[in-house]
């Protein structure tokens, strides 16, 4: 008989990403296969307390109203070795479970960025994803952008910008800015995601308010070339033999594909396959699986491109390693699109993250 495995799927988390982070957690813990697996699905509140969720209705998650759930009880991973996760009983005594493995559900900042997956490791328990150094990189963008110069993909010109810099003289920025990047350009958080803090400037007049607005989120920043092209994505997949899924298209129905865009409004529409020649289809494939490979990424991650309307040059924009997962998520629409379906997409996932133990 199969041996039963335990799945502790983590979600939320204290980020600005937490309510995705909700609705990709409901989509995983719905489309999971539960045959011989007992699935332990542990929230993380936007003030830090963790806690198992008592209830049969993964909605609740989705809607953010799980924390309600009276069945909850109060959770947490121990960093020690062997004890796995602790469960508070109402008694005060408390219950120990180990995982065979953690899926962590949970984008952006203490999710994505290296911070859970070193708690992961000191415990001495498999997961999801990327390990600290991969997933730290991926999420910082200008240490990103260092690494993926290194395989020779083109990328938007940049400028790196500081929050002590940008507070000890904000005129000084903003000419350094129009003196190196023409009109409009972008203005974004090294180390947020779902275009959290991101803005389009097109003059002056909104230069200062996109810096202040950026500088919220991170005490580091990008402000980039504009590139006038499609936005490509690209689903990856694997460890060392990692591959990639046909690549898809959003187009926005916006200035840009922003945090409204892609979870408020209805404006956005996906292409898959993307509309883009075969050859520069073939090409961008290629080219995100060798940027996952430089930045060390396993298990799984969407890289995000350009392909220039007239010429179809490629140009790496981002990555993300632990890409959104609900209903309207393009990562696992590509691979439904190449006939893997959701449920069999998570099942490799979690193979993947067993691969590397």
């Amino acid at each position: 008989m199969e041996k039963m495995q335990t799945i502790c799927v983590l979600f939320g988390g204290v980020s600005p990403e937490h309510d995705v982070s909700l609705v990709s957690a409901e989509a995983v813990l719905r489309n999971m296969n539960k045959e011989n697996r007992k699935i332990l699905p542990i929230g993380i509140t936007k003030s830090g307390q963790w806690m198992l969720f008592g209830g049969d209705d993964f909605t609740e998650i989705a809607e953010n109203k799980w924390e309600e759930n009276p069945s909850n009880r109060v959770a947490f991973l121990s960093p020690v070795r062997g004890m796995g996760i602790c469960i508070l009983k109402a008694d005060g005594s408390m219950d120990t479970v180990m995982p065979d493995l953690i899926f962590p559900v949970l984008h952006g900042e203490n999710g994505e960025d290296g911070s859970i997956q070193g708690l992961f490791q000191i415990a001495g328990i498999p997961f999801v994803g990327c390990g600290v150094c991969a997933a730290a990189a991926s999420m910082d963008k200008s240490v990103t952008k260092l690494i993926a110069a290194t395989t020779g993909v083109r990328q938007a010109n940049w400028l790196t910008l500081t929050r002590r810099s940008y507070r000890k003289d904000a005129a000084a920025m903003c000419e350094k800015i129009k003196k190196t990047l023409d009109y409009p350009v972008f203005i974004k958080p090294c180390s947020t995601g779902s275009s959290v803090g991101v803005s389009k400037v097109k003059n002056d007049e909104q230069l200062l308010e996109a810096l202040e607005n950026a500088f919220k989120y991170d005490k580091k920043i990008l402000a980039e070339e504009f590139i006038n092209g499609r936005e490509i994505e690209v689903a990856v997949l694997g460890n060392e033999d990692a591959v990639a899924a046909t690549a898809g298209e959003i187009d926005a129905g916006a200035e840009f594909y922003d945090y409204e865009t892609k979870y408020v409004t209805s404006t956005s529409r996906p292409y898959i396959p993307a509309r883009i020649s075969e050859k520069a289809n073939a090409e961008v494939r290629k080219y995100a699986v060798k940027i996952f490979r430089a930045l060390g990424c396993a298990g799984l991650s969407r890289v995000d491109f350009f392909v220039t309307r007239d010429t179809e040059e490629i140009i790496f924009n981002e990555i993300n390693t632990l890409p959104g997962f609900t209903s309207i998520s393009m990562y696992p629409k590509m691979w439904a699109a190449d006939g893997l379906a959701f449920n069999e997409l998570i099942d490799r996932v979690i193979n993947f993250a067993l691969e590397e133990c």
